[in-house]
């Protein structure tokens, strides 16, 4: 029992330690880049980069996990998160980071064996929804205080957050080398594909899932444009720093946390069905997002906080629904094709954002926006039948 409640305990660990350092680099980012001789177009470059590698790496490493364990992938997984920041740490000129996105995307398989582990250690499908919810907590607090600490950190010295976050995955490493025992007794023998397009053609193949699938390639995109030029975005329109972008980043993460924990279930779903749940954020979403575009930082903050308040209920719905009308021994599968589908999306919206941002500042937000009204609209225009296939949000569900 002992040991179960450490491994568990190190994943959660595992967990934070991943969610937060990308929390902390999110802020300082942008200015990191110019500190390397770096232009704008690099910082959207870096998250496409790093996306392109884990969309071809993370099915790959989730197979893999099934056939030699969870164990050894999620080492591999840790220490190259170590060395991706490592690198960025050291770094004196754009390459450098380049090399260290590339290093980390090769085997970004953290948060999903992660998952796996605990879905492992749970004894009954009760303490697996509990461990997951844990999960979902750890994540939102992580993204919470992650970004205030890299806007602090990056005030001192440009490098500081990057050797802080490569430090403590270093020190997560040695935790999981000690702690983490295997967990996965029933490996399988088989073949590995490394065709990461496997699950998208299922996505496409899957005709009562494949508006969902759309509409979260969508969503995807959209997301992925505002964290590629968000920070970006704030400081040269409103000259915001580091820190500052850093507070009102956690500040959203603060929204996300009352919206996933209490919100969602003690408002939001005693309101309405699950349908019109998205159908409302996939709007505001789009509305947010398009009053974000107005050169006002005031006007610009209600934008923002109203996207962001409606981000997890889409999310969390979605993910929920899609993942309630797959049949029993197709729930799994359906997980990770959303993962692809989404980290597909992570790759075409930098792609988007860097030529608009270089015709004009205001051009990613506006795109993004319009990109979750395109998905508002594919929903209202599937809404019959979403309807008659359309289950109750379930709380056992991990939230891609």
């Amino acid at each position: 029992m002992f040991k179960m409640e450490k491994t568990k305990l190190t994943i959660i660990i595992t967990v934070f330690i991943d969610v937060l350092g990308m929390g902390i680099v999110m802020p300082i980012l942008p200015f990191f880049v110019e500190h390397v001789g770096g232009g704008p177009e690099w910082v959207t470059r870096l998250f496409m980069i790093f996306a392109v590698c884990s969309f071809f790496s993370m099915p790959f490493l989730g197979r893999l996990s099934d056939i030699i364990g969870r164990r050894p992938v999620l080492l591999a997984s840790i220490f190259s998160t170590a060395l991706g920041w490592i690198i960025f740490a050291t770094a004196h000129n754009i390459w450098f980071l380049l090399i260290g996105r590339v290093v980390d995307g090769i085997a970004a398989g953290n948060f999903s064996t992660a998952q796996s582990y605990l879905s492992d250690i749970s004894a009954n499908k009760e303490e697996r929804a509990k461990n997951m919810g844990v999960i979902g907590a750890i994540f939102g607090i992580a993204f919470l205080i992650g970004p205030a600490i890299g806007g602090l950190l990056g005030n001192i010295s440009p490098t500081l957050p990057f050797w802080v976050v490569g430090i403590m995955a270093t020190i997560n490493f040695i935790l999981g080398y000690f702690y983490l025992p295997e967990t996965n007794h029933n490996r399988q023998d088989g073949d590995i594909s490394f065709n990461p397009f496997t699950p998208i053609k299922k996505a496409i193949s899957d005709k009562k899932l494949l508006p969902f699938h759309l509409v979260w390639l969508v969503f995807s995109v959209g997301i992925s444009i505002q964290m590629a030029i968000g920070a970006l975005y704030m400081s040269t329109l409103f000259g915001f720093t580091a820190s500052t972008i850093g507070i009102l980043m956690a500040v959203q993460g603060l929204i996300i946390i009352f919206n996933q924990a209490w919100a969602l279930k003690k408002f939001w779903l005693s309101r309405f069905n699950e349908i019109t749940l998205i159908l409302i954020s996939a709007f505001f979403l789009g509305a947010g997002s398009l009053i974000s575009t107005v050169p006002n930082i005031f006007i610009f903050i209600i934008g923002t906080l109203t996207a962001t308040f409606m981000h997890p209920i889409f999310r969390t719905v979605m993910t929920s629904e899609m993942v309630g009308l797959a049949p029993v021994t197709e729930k799994g599968e359906v997980l990770g094709i959303m993962a692809s589908v989404m980290s597909l999306g992570m790759i075409i919206g930098p792609a988007i954002a860097e030529p608009l941002y270089a015709k004009t500042i205001y051009g990613p937000y506006f795109a993004a926006g319009i990109i979750f009204l395109l998905a508002f609209v594919i929903l209202y225009y599937k809404k019959n039948t979403l309807l008659a296939h359309a289950e109750p949000v379930r709380e056992d569900v991990e939230v891609i």
